[in-house]
């Protein structure tokens, strides 16, 4: 206890030491004071006490030498209480009786129309370069990739990426989701930052573990930068080692820089991947480019010479299906195992896709379909096929099957292929939120039934947040008939997977409102499977009780 009075005594007596000499170094007496003048001018400043740095100035001029008494004097002197003479005016107006949105306006219009009177553009830019680190050094990357100026520092800027990129591999798709459009808004900011990005980028992508993703961060920027009509066609080419075939740089640039196939393109990349020694398989993997072939082949009523389609579709499974072995940076192996079997799947799916049949004369050809689904390019191309068919005003006005089947080809589609989970969710809202006006109200009733249907057999294959999550929404957003949000939660209710799953999402149900949904027999219908399940499972104990799902008051 009497060393912490003495220490507390020293701290106010200037920090001196019993032990230290009575004679101070001149040098240091002088810093001392210089210490202590520069402290007073921050303490003469205007409301400095409610500055966030006042307790570090504080213990500097204490330790300095600076007297206690005369921090109280200049600091009580100096104070006037702005904000807080501001927040007793704005309580004062609202007990007057001023809404008090109409008050925080009239303060924070009057509090911007101060900061720009009083604004420096030069001090604000030494805050990014000048005086002191820089934001990104004191570690505040994070705060700072929306901001251009980065965009304009190579230090900040390559900061900033490797942070953002680092956040995006380190947090999943959920993050890549949300952090990506504006990741790719600072990339693409011009053409220097794209090019270092990208050409960072490609060479992080040659690592085998994580290489993978940050190759498909590149594909993102190459879309983005398009859509922003930006012409990154060189550049892509460029990486993807072009140069070193001249033939197939100059035909894949007219297609790409145009965004459109043309016959003699696709000839010369054609004969260019039939040679004994082709060119590397990732120069016709560019994303865009593989894009129009699908379109090609795949969109109804699409314009393809019968005697060039083998070649497109031999350029196609050539990019889907080979692989190669590199090895110091030389391709040491070619893998065409599956080149032909691709090839021949994909010529039969094609040829059914173009003949636009309707759902009654699929049937007969149902079989092919489900058994060449099983290829991952086919799978694609035949869900853009769906896309297309079930776009059309007129595929529901001349469909009369309960469940059309080319929905029932998605259920296939998302059973055998996990990354087009998400792409087949976008085609069921799209369907499910179509307004279908010219069909009848118990018609349409039924179809976005069947969709709903197809989105619960989606959850079972493990797409459960996502589903679930648009389900919500639209109770939330109270704009779905309250018969087909029952209707999921019904279907869903049945399927026999595993309780741990079951458990996870029934007690989400609380916070999706759905007790408000018929509770009577919701309640009994819950019950039952939840007995069920405790006879099926053994999950005796572990199951979530009825009461909070729905007795639930939102």
């Amino acid at each position: 206890m009497d060393d912490y009075e003495d220490d507390e005594e020293n701290m106010w007596e200037g920090g001196h030491d019993g032990g230290d000499s009575p004679e101070e170094d001149e040098e240091d007496e002088e810093e001392k004071l210089a210490a202590q003048q520069e402290c007073l001018e921050l303490f003469s400043c205007k409301d400095y006490i409610m500055e966030p740095g006042v307790f570090s100035t504080l213990k500097r001029f204490l330790q300095a030498g600076g007297s206690p008494e005369k921090v109280v004097e200049m600091l009580s002197d100096n104070y006037t209480a702005v904000a807080q003479t501001v927040n007793l005016l704005a309580e004062w107006l609202i007990q007057a009786g001023v809404d008090i949105k109409i008050v925080q306006e009239m303060v924070e219009n009057h509090l911007k129309t101060m900061i720009m009177k009083h604004f420096d553009p030069k001090k604000a830019d030494s805050i990014f370069t000048d005086e002191g680190e820089l934001i990104s050094d004191a570690g505040y990357q994070g705060e700072i990739t929306s901001v251009s100026t980065a965009c304009h520092q190579i230090e900040v800027f390559s900061r900033v990426l490797r942070t953002s990129i680092t956040g995006m591999l380190e947090g999943g798709e959920e993050t890549i989701t949300k952090n990506l459009p504006e990741f790719t808004k600072m990339v693409c900011h011009g053409e220097h930052t794209y090019l270092y990005s990208q050409v960072l980028m490609h060479i992080l992508a040659q690592e085998i573990k994580g290489g993978s993703n940050i190759r498909r961060l590149c594909q993102e920027l190459q879309k983005s930068a398009q859509a922003r009509e930006m012409d990154v066609t060189p550049i892509t080419l460029a990486l993807s080692g072009a140069a070193a075939y001249p033939r197939a740089c100059q035909a894949l640039s007219s297609m790409l820089s145009r965004n459109a196939l043309n016959p003699a393109d696709i000839t010369i990349l054609y004969k260019m991947y039939m040679e004994m020694n082709p060119p590397p398989v990732d120069l016709i993997r560019v994303p865009t480019f593989l894009e129009l072939l699908i379109d090609a082949l795949f969109k109804p009523l699409s314009r393809v010479n019968p005697e060039h389609k083998p070649k497109y579709i031999f350029v196609l499974s050539y990019a889907a299906s080979v692989t190669e072995v590199y090895k110091k940076g030389q391709r040491k192996s070619i893998n065409k195992d599956e080149l032909k079997p691709t090839t021949q799947a994909l010529e039969r799916v094609q040829s059914l896709c173009a003949e636009n049949k309707s759902s009654s004369e699929l049937i007969s050809d149902i079989n092919t379909l489900f058994l060449n689904i099983k290829f991952p390019v086919i799978a694609f191309g035949v869900l853009r096929w769906v896309d297309y068919t079930v776009s059309d005003s007129s595929y529901f006005k001349l469909n009369t099957d309960q469940t059309p089947l080319h929905l029932v080809l998605i259920d296939e589609i998302v059973t055998n292929h996990v990354l087009l989970h998400q792409p087949a969710l976008d085609l069921f809202v799209r369907v499910f939120e179509s307004s279908f006006e010219d069909l009848e109200v118990l018609f349409r009733l039924e179809l976005k039934k069947a969709v709903l249907d197809r989105m619960v057999h989606l959850f079972s294959r493990g797409f459960v947040i996502p589903v679930v999550t648009y389900i919500k929404n639209c109770l939330d957003k109270q704009d779905t008939d309250i018969s087909l949000i029952r209707h999921f939660v019904t279907e869903f209710a049945v399927l026999r997977r595993p309780c741990d799953l079951r458990i996870l999402v029934y007690a989400d149900l609380r916070q999706m409102k759905l007790a408000h949904i018929n509770k009577l027999s919701f309640r009994s219908k819950f019950e039952r499977i939840c007995q069920r399940m405790e006879s099926r499972h053994q999950c005796r104990g572990t199951i979530v009780q009825v009461d909070s799902c729905t007795n639930y008051q939102g």
